[in-house]
């Protein structure tokens, strides 16, 4: 019997090429030395005598490819595609070499660096808009399983198919609930057509991690307990990162942390400092240190479950809108207790709360706890059991993808939560 043929979408000869990042690069490469070397140059600048031309082509190139690398890896995690973040990535990438190079004192040229960054920051952004309108991807979803949930998802686009047949349309993949009891053999024959086609397909399992940036917790396999644990070598780098930073930032920070202290010692009665049992990295118990935020004569529930508490101060409120009370666990990075970035550590307490009621919940503690966290960025506080269970699900997407393109993406989230406010209690 024939087996219908079907079309994947960017699947032309032409699309794949004008769509793919080593074309991006490639073009983007030869307009840089285009605009910089040639002017100053010539036509033919690998003649030239002049000692600047190594140093600065060579590390604009640089640059310019690792600032493409980077957008590529952080626009293939979930709810990254935005705008906002080429101008920082391309900032930072030129930064570090030219830093480099002021520390070693080699020769180079500014106009080389000013043109080849306008360039660059130019090249990103329409690589950025034309791959949002031509390289947006598009999946077929079946119709059985929880379509639903894809409905109003950024950065792809799912459209429902009510019988097996893609007819004229051209997607990206296929989606579909594989266990579902629906599945009948004229849909199964179907998605054998799409995968003779050379067209993937995909559970909704995976892809609504891939899209959610949430690793469902309800059926953990065996497999997927394999998948959770976190690379050694980045856990080992991260760890030297945090104790250098920490190391660094310390003694900057204790003068401010000095006034902050006496800000809330003349508001309100009580220590600076609020220091609580926190359950962390590998189920430890440690004290994880705040800014005290609260009266200490008003008591209250085990965690903040009111919009407005009347136990916060209003010095503590703006400290909290801002996370600057978060700031003195800098303390407990440099003891290698907590990080920058990771789950945020729960009381004693409310873990062992939290453990009777939320599958799986001791498994977070398998990478040490931060100051900020994936589920902060993405879902802001939890404190009630059905909150818990999200927010766990968003720990168990880190730790499944722990890496230094999800942490970056962490930071920027950060600095816009810290802007807006988001999530504070």
């Amino acid at each position: 019997m024939e087996v219908k043929e079907y079309t994947r979408r960017h699947s032309r000869w032409f699309e794949r090429i004008l769509l793919s990042y080593s074309f991006q690069f490639l073009s983007g490469g030869f307009v840089l030395i285009l605009c910089t070397a040639v002017p100053i140059w010539g036509w033919r600048f690998w003649d030239s005598e002049d000692p600047n031309i190594i140093t600065s082509l060579v590390a604009c190139l640089l640059s310019f490819l690792i600032s493409t690398i980077s957008l590529r890896n952080l626009f293939r995690l979930p709810g990254s595609e935005t705008v906002a973040y080429i101008l920082p990535v391309t900032t930072i990438c030129f930064a570090i070499p030219i830093g480099l190079i002021l520390v070693f004192r080699a020769t180079y040229s500014i106009q080389v660096f000013v043109v080849g960054f306008c360039i660059s920051l130019l090249w990103c952004y329409i690589g950025y808009f034309l791959g949002r309108r031509y390289r947006l991807v598009r999946y077929a979803l079946l119709p059985f399983g929880e379509p639903k949930e894809f409905e109003h998802t950024h950065g792809a686009l799912f459209q429902v198919i009510e019988k097996p047949d893609l007819e004229s349309q051209r997607f990206n993949a296929i989606v579909a609930d594989l266990n579902s009891s629906e599945m009948t053999p004229s849909w199964e024959k179907f998605l054998a057509a799409c995968t003779l086609s050379r067209i993937p397909v995909y559970s909704t399992k995976k892809i609504r991690e891939a899209v959610l940036g949430r690793v469902k917790i309800d059926h953990l396999s065996e497999n997927e307990f394999g998948s959770l644990l976190p690379s050694s070598f980045y856990e080992i780098t991260k760890r030297c990162f945090d104790f250098l930073g920490a190391l660094i930032l310390i003694p900057l920070l204790l003068p401010f942390f000095i006034l902050i202290s006496l800000i809330i010692r003349l508001e309100s009665k009580g220590n600076a400092f609020f220091v609580q049992e926190r359950m962390g990295y590998r189920g430890r118990i440690f004290k994880m240190i705040k800014f005290r935020s609260m009266y200490t004569e008003l008591r209250g529930s085990g965690f903040t479950n009111e919009k407005e508490d009347p136990r916060i101060t209003k010095f503590g409120k703006i400290l909290r809108k801002y996370r600057i009370d978060e700031l003195p666990q800098i303390f407990n990075i440099f003891l290698g207790q907590m990080s920058f970035i990771g789950p945020r550590p729960e009381s004693y307490e409310l873990s062992q709360w939290y453990e009777r009621d939320v599958p799986f919940f001791a498994y977070r503690h398998i990478v040490r706890p931060g100051i900020t966290g994936w589920a902060q960025v993405e879902q802001g506080y939890a404190a009630e059991v059905d909150g818990m269970k999200i927010k766990l699900q968003y720990d168990f997407y880190y730790i499944k993808n722990f890496s230094f393109w999800l942490d970056l993406l962490i930071v920027f989230k950060t600095v816009k939560t810290i802007l807006t406010g988001f999530g504070a209690r």
